[in-house]
């Protein structure tokens, strides 16, 4: 018997950012400011871009992201040396990158003025002419300013991730099948590679589990694995908890967030049923995985991310391409590697196994006595379709070793023992559909129309059971 166990370890950088590394934009009216200030600083930058013309900000950001902005704060243009204009390119170089870190420069400051800067988003401010050493030391502490915002939003990516890593923490692969011993073999063989993997398979025949086992076995092991429920998440909430958004993006935006592709940067993300996506977020999600870039809502400013993207689906894709639900080419992207996971009927040497790793685990959950499975239990499990798969098994002995009175469980501690007449169908005549549409009925009529325990019942999202609800027009 195989088992494998994922363990998973998290590390964060810290991020340093050296001024000979760094770019900066001065934009200033006078060109003898823009010329000592390029001569001087291009000895301590990276590079050193200069612009008269204030309208051409949007241009220089779109381009490039600079390290630092020197601004100046009046720009000629009207009779009054108020800071006005510089106020106002503020809050654009704000709004165009909410992390921009900005000097304003002007020849007519005053503590009320710095003051105002500082409140609308500036990072600091000079007068002018400037001591060059005063200068270099101002822009040396506002880059280090830089460094820690840049880094406080790396660890609160990190930390979203890591959070969501731990809320999927998932149980082991057991298996003694050929059937999986061969989907083993796969996963030991592209794991160390970053190639895009499609995991195709039934509902509950462990899909995630053999995407945490791609990631286990990576050199991407060490950072987060993230998965999504694409089937969970509405449309109108699909950009934000995939990109992030920013403070003020929408009503209850009172914060940046970094998204799940932010929260998977350096790691694995598993995009799960990502059949269900409408074709107005298929296309999103294609630009994302084309650029490796993600731009928070709200935000004009793309954010590289490098991740590895795991996918899975209990649909037929390409009959879904064919019928103009899918895109082609967001199909061929995800698709490098295929893996067909084997539905529970098709690997029945794995039954006794599976259930005897759940029965102890309940058992020792809950507190009960049981250590075995009867002769008789084993008989009827290997006769038992299990339309559920793997998920349905779970919860069957679940609800047997809560149940059952003796240490070893019987057949009448299961709920098939109530569906018998599941097991005289004549299955080869039945498609999936049919069955699946039955065991909803069962479980609705069994809850008494609840949702919530149904859905339980069946191993489902309640999101997922609507679908199929609406599908099966029940």
């Amino acid at each position: 018997m195989h088992s494998l166990g994922c363990k998973r370890c998290l590390c964060t950088s810290n991020q340093t950012m050296d001024m000979n590394e760094a770019s900066l934009l001065i934009v200033d009216d006078n060109p003898g400011v823009l010329s000592a200030g390029k001569l001087y600083l291009k000895r301590h930058f990276a590079e050193v871009d200069t612009t008269r013309d204030p309208e051409e900000i949007p241009v220089f950001l779109k381009e490039k992201r600079y390290a630092l902005i020197m601004l100046d704060m009046n720009f000629g243009r009207s009779a009054k040396n108020t800071g006005q204009e510089g106020f106002d390119w503020l809050a654009r170089i704000l709004e165009i990158d909410p992390g921009a870190v900005v000097v304003l420069i002007t020849a007519y400051g005053d503590v009320e003025l710095a003051v105002r800067a500082i409140k609308n988003g500036a990072t600091d401010f000079v007068l002018k002419p400037w001591d060059n050493e005063k200068l270099l030391a101002t822009l040396s502490s506002a880059l280090r300013l830089k460094a820690s915002r840049d880094e406080n939003n790396q660890l609160k990516s990190k930390q979203l991730g890591r959070n969501l890593a731990d809320a999927s923490d998932l149980p082991e692969m057991i298996f003694q099948s050929r059937a999986m011993q061969q989907v083993w073999e796969t996963v030991q063989r592209i794991a160390e590679t970053d190639a895009n993997v499609l995991l195709l398979g039934e509902n509950g025949t462990g899909k995630d589990l053999v995407a945490q086992a791609i990631h286990a076995n990576s050199h991407r092991a060490k950072e987060n694995f993230v998965k999504v429920d694409m089937g969970a998440i509405t449309e109108t909430l699909f950009e934000s908890e995939l990109f992030g958004h920013v403070k003020g993006a929408f009503t209850d935006a009172r914060d940046d967030r970094p998204g799940r592709f932010e929260a998977a940067d350096g790691g694995t993300i598993f995009l799960d049923e990502i059949g269900n996506l409408s074709l107005g977020s298929q296309a999103k999600l294609l630009t994302v995985l084309q650029a490796r870039t993600v731009t928070r809502v709200g935000s004009n400013r793309s954010r590289p991310v490098n991740v590895r993207v795991l996918t899975a689906t209990n649909q037929n894709l390409f009959d879904a391409v064919k019928n103009r639900l899918f895109r082609q080419d967001l199909l061929y992207r995800i698709n490098t590697i295929e893996i067909q996971l084997p539905p529970l009927r098709e690997r029945t040497e794995d039954i006794e196994p599976l259930a005897q790793h759940f029965m102890k685990d309940f058992a020792r959950k809950y507190k009960r006595p049981v250590n075995g499975l009867s002769a008789s239990l084993l008989k009827e499990m290997h006769r038992y379709p299990w339309p559920g798969n793997i998920r349905e098994l779970q919860h069957a002995v679940e609800r047997a070793v809560i149940m059952s009175k003796t240490e070893k469980l019987q057949p009448e501690d299961f709920f098939f023992r109530e569906a018998g007449q599941n097991r005289d169908l004549d299955l080869p005549t039945m498609n999936l559909d049919d069955m699946e549409k039955q065991l909803i009925m069962k479980a609705l009529q069994k809850y008494h129309g609840n949702i919530t325990e149904a859905a339980t019942e069946l191993g489902l999202t309640r999101a997922s059971l609507y679908r199929r609800l609406e599908k099966y027009q029940l």
